[in-house]
C-alpha cells in the first residue's frame, strides 16, 4: 500500500532532486556553467515546497513535492515526482499524483502546474501541454539550406516585426490555456519591453531575415548569453505562406550558425502547447526535452 509521510528534514530529497536535474540538463547539452545557474533558480524556489517521502510498507520508494503560493493561491504546483526505477510501474505514481492533487485542492487550488524533466510515461496525458523548454548543443555549423539567404534585420523593418511577434506571443499563450487574452497582452507588452529594450542596439541580441527567391520568408530573434554558453531562441519564424516547404529547418540553421558567430554552444528556446507542428520539426533536428510544462483544472473529474 502507498503511503505518505511529510518530510521535516528534507535534505536527501533536495541532493537527490537536483541530481536528477543536473543529470537532464547536462544530457541536453548544456555545460556546467548553464546547468548550475538553472539549479540555482529552481533552489531558490524550493524553501516553500512541502516535500513527501512516498513508502511502500514502511520503504521509501521515492518523493513528491507540492506547494500552492501565498500570492496566487488559485495555483498549486507538483515540483516532484519520483519514484525509483525498480518500484515503479506499482501504483506508486498514480497514488502520488492523486494525493498531490488532492492536497493542493484541499487548500484552494483551482489548477494544478506540474514541470516534468524526466519521461513520465501515460501518468500525466491528461493534463494539458503549456510548453516545452527544448535546447541542443551545437557542435558545429549547421549545413545551409539551398536557396535560403540570411541577413541582418533593417531599421525599417523592425516596427513591423515587433507588432507581429507582439501578437503571435500574446496567441501562443492564450493557445496554451496559460492566461486570458487582456492578461496575455499586457504579459506581451511587458515582456518585450525588458528583453529587448533597445530595438535592434539591444546587447547581446541578434534579429535576422531569412530570404528565398529575394523574398521575405521569416525572421529570427535571439538572446545570446542567456545562460553561459547558451543562446535563447525568442523565435525562429517562418511566415504561413511558405510554411511546408522545408524551410523550418532553414530558420534552426540560421539559429544555430549565429548561436556559434556569438561564442555561445547551445541554442534553447521555449515552445507553445498547441503547436504540435513545430513540436514534430524541433525532435526531428535533435532538439531535447529539458522541461515540459502541464497543467489540470481542479477538482479532477473523473470519468
Amino acid at each position: 500500500m502507498t503511503e505518505f509521510n511529510v518530510l521535516g528534514d528534507s535534505t536527501q530529497w533536495q541532493k537527490d532532486f537536483e541530481q536528477r536535474l543536473r543529470a537532464s540538463y547536462t544530457a541536453a547539452g548544456l555545460g556546467a556553467a548553464a546547468t548550475e545557474r538553472m539549479l540555482g533558480d529552481i533552489r531558490a524556489g524550493t524553501g516553500d515546497w512541502t516535500v513527501a517521502g512516498i513508502t511502500d510498507a514502511g520503504t521509501r520508494v521515492g518523493y513528491v513535492a507540492v506547494v500552492v503560493a501565498d500570492d496566487d493561491r488559485s495555483a498549486g504546483r507538483i515540483g516532484d515526482l519520483h519514484v525509483e526505477a525498480r518500484h515503479a510501474g506499482r501504483g506508486h505514481e498514480e497514488a502520488a499524483r492523486d494525493w498531490a492533487e488532492r492536497w493542493c485542492a484541499e487548500r484552494g487550488a483551482r489548477r494544478l502546474d506540474i514541470r516534468l524533466i524526466e519521461p513520465a510515461g501515460g501518468l500525466f496525458d491528461h493534463y494539458g501541454v503549456r510548453g516545452q523548454l527544448r535546447a541542443r548543443h551545437v557542435g558545429s555549423p549547421p549545413e545551409p539550406v539551398e536557396g535560403v539567404t540570411v541577413r541582418p534585420m533593417t531599421q525599417a523593418e523592425y516596427p513591423e516585426w515587433l507588432a507581429s511577434e507582439k501578437l503571435a506571443y500574446v496567441g501562443d499563450i492564450v493557445r496554451a490555456g496559460a492566461t486570458t487574452p487582456e492578461d496575455a497582452a499586457r504579459k506581451s507588452d511587458d515582456d518585450f519591453a525588458k528583453l529587448i529594450p533597445e530595438g535592434l542596439a539591444t546587447p547581446e541580441t541578434t534579429l535576422l531575415v531569412l530570404e528565398a527567391a529575394g523574398e521575405r520568408i521569416g525572421t529570427g530573434w535571439l538572446k545570446h548569453g542567456h545562460l553561459p554558453g547558451a543562446t535563447y531562441g525568442y523565435s525562429l519564424h517562418i511566415d504561413e505562406r511558405y510554411r511546408g516547404k522545408g524551410y523550418g529547418r532553414a530558420a534552426m540553421a540560421s539559429g544555430e550558425q549565429a548561436t556559434l558567430a556569438a561564442g555561445d554552444s547551445v541554442l534553447m528556446f521555449t515552445v507553445w502547447g498547441g503547436n504540435e507542428v513545430a513540436m514534430n520539426l524541433y525532435t526531428s533536428v535533435g532538439y531535447r526535452i529539458v522541461e515540459e510544462y502541464r497543467s489540470l483544472g481542479l477538482p479532477r473529474s473523473v470519468a
